[in-house]
Order: structure tokens, then sequence, then C-alpha cells
């Protein structure tokens, strides 16, 4: 997955529509939902828990059978990109020891998925406003920059492939 540029505004707009959707259909639907099941099926002893539940069950796998099928959409691209760039450093962060044990010994495969974490989170963290720990991944970068010089090795994220983590 390459790392792109997004519109921030647009990713924002985009994203607060789909999350105000999601509640709110998530709202309606499972209140429609349980009323219909509770005037279908009534319980004498006036609990309609199950009933209840079952509506916000049921209406959360519609929300995500249609996330699902709308995400080809235009309008979709930078929030699924986002969540698919998301997916993709999770799968880096949970094996991330090893990787840092692997780039110290000169792992150029290791250091490139460092490289690719760093560059992401921090397209992550600046769509997000989360500028708190842009000083940590600094830090961490000028460290992953000090043993790419180390081992006279050049990375780019660009040439990162999820398919080295299989190594780790």
């Amino acid at each position: 997955m390459q790392l792109i540029k997004i519109d921030k505004a647009r990713y924002r707009r985009h994203l607060n529509r789909v999350i105000v959707g999601c509640i709110a259909g998530l709202a309606v639907g499972s209140l429609v939902i349980a009323q219909l099941l509770i005037a279908l099926f009534p319980d004498e002893s006036g609990s309609h828990f199950h009933w209840n539940l079952t509506g916000v069950v049921i209406t959360s796998a519609i929300i995500g059978f249609l996330l699902n099928k709308y995400r080809g959409h235009p309008f979709m691209t930078e929030v699924v990109y986002v969540w698919d760039l998301k997916q993709a450093l999770n799968k880096i962060n949970r094996k991330m020891l090893k990787i840092k044990a692997a780039g110290q010994e000169g792992n150029i495969d290791a250091l490139l998925a460092m490289q690719y974490s760093y560059a992401g989170s921090r397209l992550l963290w600046q769509l997000d406003d989360n500028t708190i720990i842009m000083e940590e991944l600094a830090i961490a970068q000028a460290e992953l920059d000090s043993l790419t010089a180390k081992y006279q090795v050049t990375i780019n994220a660009d040439d990162y492939d999820a398919s080295i983590l299989k190594q780790f």
C-alpha cells in the first residue's frame, strides 16, 4: 500500500458524514427493529432487553454490510484509504519489537518496515491533528536514520510491501 497525500478537509468532511450517518442509522435502525420485534413477540414480564440487543446487532450488521458494499464509491475514497492504512500499520506494530531488533542488526526489510510505519503514522497523525506524539516520532525517525547511515542503505517507504512482515 503506497502512501499518498490526502486532502485533509475533504477527508474530515467525509469521515464526519460517515460517522454521523452510522450513528443515526444505528440509533434509528435499532429502535425500529427492536420495536417491531417487541410488537410481534411481546414479553409478559416487560423485559425487552433481548429484543433491543437484537435490534442493535441486526442494525450493526446492516451498517457493516453497507459500508463494505460502498467502500469503492468515490465519496469513500479517503475514508477507506485511511482505514486500510491503519490496518497496515497495525500489522507492523504487532511485530514492531521483532522488527526493531532485526533493524538493529541491519536487516533492510526491517528498516523498510520501520520507515513505512513512521511515514504512515506521520500522515495519519497529521490528518487527525494528533501532533502530541510527533516529537516521539521524530526521535524514532532520527534513530532509524542513524541505522540507515550505519549500514549504508537507502530506504524509501514507497518500496514497502506487506509480504516482508512474514519473516518477523
